[in-house]
């Protein structure tokens, strides 16, 4: 039971540092998104290293890369799933930075139903028709936004599918949560150098104040805190629990959108979180209806 509270304290926090994270890159806004990808990269993974000796796991990541250098097709997946966490926080960054808070929130509920998606295509899971039914009921919502809006809500698809294919990917090497996201920053972090090395005198002094050298250090325990807290987290805790917390972090980046950030919140908008938010809340009853007359029929 004490390993359970723990769990869901550590969720909670992970998910709450998510939900706020959009305050952090606000601060960072005068700089682009390319230049802030690439630091937060860079700090990123100087943050992990310094974890790794203070952990004393440094045996563990050489052994972790060692069998990566031997399974080729591991060591590919792990390369794709560093490109698509790249895109993922770009894309953020940029969203953030350019008034589309509350569609990236969009993206995130969106989340959940890809998985679901993805694991019964690719992985040939269950789906259950109530589950077959939020995701019909979400396409409609995006369709509706899309017709309303009169564009694709691209923020919102690219955010669900990259970060969906990233937890795909993830599922599918299985590497501990501290090595593989060291070793994923670890991959992009030379391109993450070249690019800083190229722009670097294109970019005003001005836009290195002290205090924008702090925060652009800070990314990188902005951006590793919240994934370790996480994976304590779902350590101890059940998927199902797991499920409805994460609703917390775009919740949280939808309300700062609107009421903070004065974001627009049109028909379109609500026409699709309507249908997103329906869909979701079937989602989750129906997958604990579900284990719960297994768990009946198996006693």
């Amino acid at each position: 039971m004490e390993n359970k509270k723990l769990g869901t304290i550590y969720a909670l926090l992970a998910y709450v540092l998510w939900g706020v994270l959009p305050l952090y890159w606000k601060l960072l806004e005068h700089i682009g998104a390319k230049e802030i990808l690439s630091y937060r990269i860079v700090a990123s993974f100087l943050f992990m290293i310094a974890l790794l000796l203070i952990q004393k796991s440094w045996s563990t990541f050489f052994h972790t890369c060692r069998l990566l250098w031997r399974e080729k097709k591991r060591a590919i997946a792990l390369i794709v799933a560093s490109l698509l966490i790249s895109v993922n926080w770009f894309i953020y960054i940029w969203a953030v930075n350019h008034n589309h808070m509350v569609e990236a929130s969009l993206g995130y509920y969106m989340n959940p139903l890809l998985n679901v998606l993805l694991g019964v295509v690719v992985l040939k899971e269950r789906l259950y028709k109530w589950q077959l039914f939020s995701f019909v009921l979400a396409t409609v919502g995006v369709v509706l936004m899309t017709i309303e809006y009169g564009k694709i809500p691209w923020v919102a698809l690219s955010l669900a599918c990259s970060f969906a294919l990233y937890s795909l990917v993830k599922k599918v090497i299985s590497v501990d949560a501290t090595i593989g996201l060291t070793v994923e920053t670890m991959l992009v972090t030379p391109l993450a150098l070249i690019f800083i090395m190229r722009s670097f005198g294109q970019l005003h002094d001005a836009s290195f104040s002290p205090t924008t050298i702090l925060l652009l250090v800070g990314a990188g325990p902005a951006t590793a805190l919240p994934l370790l807290y996480f994976a304590k987290g779902a350590q101890h805790i059940s998927l199902t629990l797991l499920g409805f917390l994460q609703y917390i972090s775009p919740t949280l980046s939808l309300l700062l959108g609107v009421f903070l950030f004065h974001e627009p919140f049109t028909n379109a908008h609500v026409y699709a979180f309507s249908c997103i938010w329906t869909a979701l809340l079937l989602f989750s009853l129906s997958s604990t209806w579900e284990k719960r007359r297994e768990r009946s029929l198996n006693m």
